[in-house]
């Protein structure tokens, strides 16, 4: 009998965020966290985000839909954004769990993250690379193509409807 297999998911919240709305759609955070464990087995899945108080109850309903919330303090820029770069936490992360799942599925289309992910393809532990926009990424996963699946064409399947959750 073939063991379940046990992966993560590294997800690079605002990246995912911003990358599906630029499409003009909003993704349903729930239905991605059910995609995530029935199309790849993933059993954890971090987001990493930056913390932004009057967010808790979307950090709540977050943790409520399966996630594990990684958060970084935020900046206030003078521009009036908000600031939360995640990169060297979601890199942390990923290598420090690396010993606990099979295969892990990263989340951006961020080239920040290249190095992350070729390490884990010659370890044979990349399960995927999940580009939100295939209009919108960095040149340097252009090589991984064989690696990569994009969310641009899902919004029917993982679109946020207002008021109704599947």
């Amino acid at each position: 009998m073939k063991k379940k297999e046990n992966n993560y998911a590294f997800i690079d919240s605002q990246n995912l965020n911003l990358s599906i709305r630029s499409q003009g759609w909003i993704l349903d955070y729930r239905k991605f966290r059910r995609y995530l464990e029935d199309k790849y087995s993933i059993t954890k899945a971090y987001l990493f985000l930056g913390y932004v108080p009057q967010y808790q109850d979307l950090y709540t309903s977050l943790q409520e839909d399966g996630y594990i919330l990684i958060f970084k303090p935020t900046l206030k820029l003078p521009d009036g954004k908000v600031k939360g770069n995640v990169d060297a936490e979601l890199v942390l992360h990923a290598m420090v769990e690396y010993p606990k799942y099979d295969k892990a599925l990263i989340v951006t289309n961020d080239g920040d993250f290249y190095c992350l992910v070729d390490y884990l393809i010659k370890q044979d532990k990349l399960l995927k690379l999940i580009i939100p926009n295939r209009k919108a990424f960095s040149s340097l996963f252009r090589k991984l193509m064989a690696h990569i699946v994009f969310l641009d064409n899902m919004r029917d399947k993982l679109g946020f409807i207002k008021g109704k959750h599947k």
